[in-house]
């Protein structure tokens, strides 16, 4: 699967619902200041003056099953020519759905609005796709033909890129897309994208700073254009061992990544990213598990030294490297989610795509029942989703 996938942006749909008690979910610098507690009065309390409860998404949330938190979290795979096939998926609360294709149908968009009506309580389903440019395009017909990221890289200014990418992303969103599996951060100069370099083209550059700054025009110029980036392969899939959508395989070692690797994030974080994509590569010197399922990459680095608070999602968690190491679609989606990610991603045949869901879903809720997987990480997961969608449970 090649998803291998300032401020956030409203989901269609669901966008009626005001932000006026979301959660912060926006990338913010790890030294930004906190605002202190108040200081308790001298004064007694007046009497009958009790204050009321505060609402937030996350204690609105406590009244959520636990089967509709999981839904929330898991992006449901769909061909793009027949999008009503996921709308059972949809009704019981899934919280995305990931177009595959490439030549996308005139009708889309009602296709698409169709599918997000039936969404619970309102909270329309995030509608992504891959849409770089160059070798991985899903629905070029429609919204354009776009470089490939080394092709814009060595023939645009950022300038022209964000200009670009705005006219792509009004077209998307137009179509019904609300959410782009790109730019690619990664720093490569291979050959590829082929079944041993993941990246090749993909990727803008091999320099960090060319990486970085074509990388954020082109997250810029989605979000001008009305769709939410997502910018991948945290923490840098560039010159890996393999492609890990084949197979395991191994980013630069931790020690270089933050010399390198690293720097396009930082700088992506730094502007506002809302959404970042995790790796499914282990990180040598970090840790010896796939960055996907890694508390110490998506916990330990992205959220607390790197300060990132916006939405973490995977790529997709039927890839190779997962499934060599033993892990199935539902006993690697409890890793992630438990491990601190926001949305999981997961590709399967048409037919499967119905039990494999709801087998996965199964599998969290049977997680948090035993114990493996706190509530309150699933709660904190779906929050940020919201948060994403510009959702207030608290509204009205």
């Amino acid at each position: 699967m090649r998803c291998t996938a300032p401020g956030l942006l409203a989901i269609a749909a669901a966008t009626t619902i005001l932000a006026s008690c979301a959660l912060p979910g926006t990338a913010t610098s790890p030294t930004a200041s906190t605002i202190p507690s108040a200081t308790p009065s001298d004064s007694p309390t007046p009497a009958l003056t009790p204050t009321p409860d505060l609402c937030t998404n996350t204690s609105a949330l406590a009244t959520w099953s636990v089967t509709r938190l999981a839904e929330q979290t898991l992006v449901v795979p769909v061909e793009e020519s027949d999008v009503a096939a996921v709308t059972a998926e949809v009704s019981a609360g899934a919280g995305g759905v990931i177009l595959f294709g490439s030549s996308a149908p005139a009708n889309l968009g009602a296709g698409l609005h169709a599918l997000s009506a039936v969404a619970p309580g309102g909270i329309a389903p995030f509608v992504m796709t891959d849409e770089e440019g160059g070798a991985v395009q899903r629905m070029a017909n429609l919204v354009g033909s776009l470089p490939s990221a080394r092709q814009m890289a060595a023939t645009m200014s950022p300038a022209q890129i964000r200009q670009l990418l705005t006219t792509v992303a009004q077209r998307m969103r137009a179509a019904g897309v609300t959410m782009d599996l790109a730019p690619v951060l990664d720093l490569d100069n291979g050959v590829g994208p082929d079944n041993q370099d993941p990246d090749g083209t993909r990727s803008f550059s091999l320099t960090p700073g060319i990486a970085g700054a074509d990388g954020v025009a082109f997250m810029q110029g989605l979000e001008a254009g009305g769709v939410i980036p997502v910018v991948k392969h945290f923490p840098g899939l560039g010159q890996a061992s393999a492609n890990t959508d084949v197979k395991p395989a191994t980013t630069q070692p931790w020690s270089a990544l933050q010399h390198a690797g690293l720097l396009p994030f930082e700088t992506a974080f730094a502007g506002g990213a809302p959404v970042v994509m995790i790796a499914n590569a282990t990180v040598p010197g970090l840790s010896t598990l796939p960055a996907s399922i890694s508390p110490v990459v998506m916990t330990t680095v992205l959220r607390d030294q790197l300060g990132f608070h916006g939405l973490v999602i995977t790529d997709s968690l039927s890839a190779g490297a997962l499934v060599d190491i033993g892990y199935s679609v539902p006993k690697a989606v409890v890793a992630s989610i438990t491990a601190g990610a926001d949305m999981v991603l997961y590709t399967a045949a048409a037919a499967q795509v119905a039990s494999l869901t709801a087998a996965t879903a199964a599998a969290l809720v049977a997680a948090v029942n035993a114990g493996t997987l706190p509530l309150s990480r699933l709660v904190s997961a779906v929050a940020d989703i919201l948060t994403a969608k510009h959702v207030n449970l608290c509204a009205g």
